[in-house]
């Protein structure tokens, strides 16, 4: 066995970003930039109010109690022709421009208006600037807004977008087609025949790399034939960034996606059992034609979702130009023990995790330990690595990957 670092060593040692390409915003959340970004203009471009009031002369508020002629009213998307002069306010709502000869802005709550709207009293002194948003307060002309790397978030898209651009060059989402291989293996949702079974890897590795941020293209079930297995990868190598298969990667003798593997990738292939449980057989390779990288992971559904985690998922984050590979790792608290013998490797338990009252996050259960209990996982949230052993005891300190931040808060 190889331990579970050199075997993602192994994946990751020869995987660059995908050729960046230019993203409609629309299209571009979660991708990352390949090209600098600058602002056009500047942000704010007019100084305009920050808050629905008066737009007045600060020095004609000294000492409070002061009333002003109302001369006019201005709303957002307005272009004033206005000029204030001594003694004079106008009505301004949030974010329209400021007149000229205006200087600060009163809140409407602190003034009085007469009945006629013909003059308002100022009930306080005014400072001058106060609530005008100026020229370039938050952006200046030229200012950098996105630097090769950024991961583009909700708020980068809305400050492209306000800066008048509609695209940005950015690392493209991989295309990720998945498979599973299996005589045993249908879709058909009638009754089944004696030793057939429904295939759960695909639907749930489609859905994790949905939930991940990555386009997916359903390459089928394949039966157990290396001419058939062949035939799909290569298909899906023709218009994949990557492949992920699921069986056939073990030591049985219907087991052929290692040995197609190794033919389709040669020297770039590797048929590996990594000290981890779930998910020990592992194959991985990167296709000699097209240099589409091809996963083949352990065919029990906790093993192939255990395997996406370790390998798949941080391998198309490289591809998609992501400096952070891996989910947030923290440290946990055990409420219950997690037993386990020791065997060489090591055990990544699901779990469900919660944030406390001590502000610390506890695991509250463990799933049952096996590779083809599926449901039993379904509501885990974290996964907790469990080194070599005899476990641990209520009260310890375990790492954990969060599988689901949303999930931590749930009670």
């Amino acid at each position: 066995m190889i331990s579970l670092d050199e075997a993602r060593r192994f994946v990751l040692q020869d995987l660059v970003p995908l050729p960046p390409r230019d993203l409609a915003l629309a299209h571009a959340l979660g991708c990352v930039a390949a090209q600098e970004v600058t602002a056009r203009e500047p942000s704010p471009r007019f100084e305009n109010s920050s808050m629905d009031g008066f737009a007045l002369r600060a020095i004609d508020t000294r000492g409070g109690g002061r009333r002003l002629r109302v001369t006019n009213s201005i709303f957002a998307g307005d272009t004033p022709s206005i000029t204030l002069d001594e003694g004079e306010a106008a009505r301004i709502m949030t974010g329209a421009p400021v007149p000229t000869g205006a200087d600060s802005v009163c809140l409407r709550e602190e003034t009085v208006l007469d009945s006629d709207g013909q003059s308002v009293v100022i009930e306080r002194e005014v400072r001058l600037g106060e609530a005008i948003r100026h020229v370039g307060d938050d952006v200046a002309v030229g200012q950098v807004l996105v630097s090769p790397g950024d991961e583009l978030g909700p708020a980068l898209l809305g400050v492209l977008a306000s800066q008048g651009y509609s695209d940005v060059t950015a690392h493209p989402r991989p295309l990720v087609g998945v498979l599973s291989t299996g005589n045993e293996l249908s879709d058909d949702p009638g009754p089944l025949s004696l030793g057939t079974i429904r295939d759960a890897n695909r639907p749930s590795l489609l859905a994790s790399l949905h939930a991940s941020g990555f386009e997916t293209i359903d390459l089928g079930i394949v039966g157990d034939s290396p001419a058939d297995i062949t035939e799909t990868l290569e298909r899906g190598a023709s218009s994949c960034d990557a492949i992920i298969s699921t069986g056939g990667v073990s030591v049985g003798d219907a087991d052929f996606v290692k040995s197609v593997l190794l033919q389709l990738c040669g020297d770039r292939a590797r048929s590996m059992q990594v000290a981890m449980k779930p998910g020990k057989p592992f194959t991985f390779g990167v296709a000699t034609d097209s240099g589409v990288p091809i996963f083949g992971l352990a065919g029990n559904p906790v093993s192939t979702l255990v395997g996406f985690e370790a390998f798949v998922r941080p391998a198309l984050r490289r591809l998609g130009g992501h400096r952070v590979l891996d989910r947030l790792i923290i440290a946990m608290v055990l409420d219950c023990p997690l037993s386990r013998k020791p065997d060489g490797r090591l055990h990544l338990a699901h779990v469900v995790a919660r944030v406390h009252d001590d502000g610390l996050v506890h695991v509250e259960s463990v799933a049952r330990l096996a590779s083809h209990l599926l449901h039993a996982v379904a509501r885990a949230n974290a996964l907790v690595f469990v080194p070599d052993g005899d476990g641990a005891d209520a009260g310890d300190i375990v790492r954990g990957m969060v599988l689901d931040a949303d999930q931590l808060s749930v009670d």
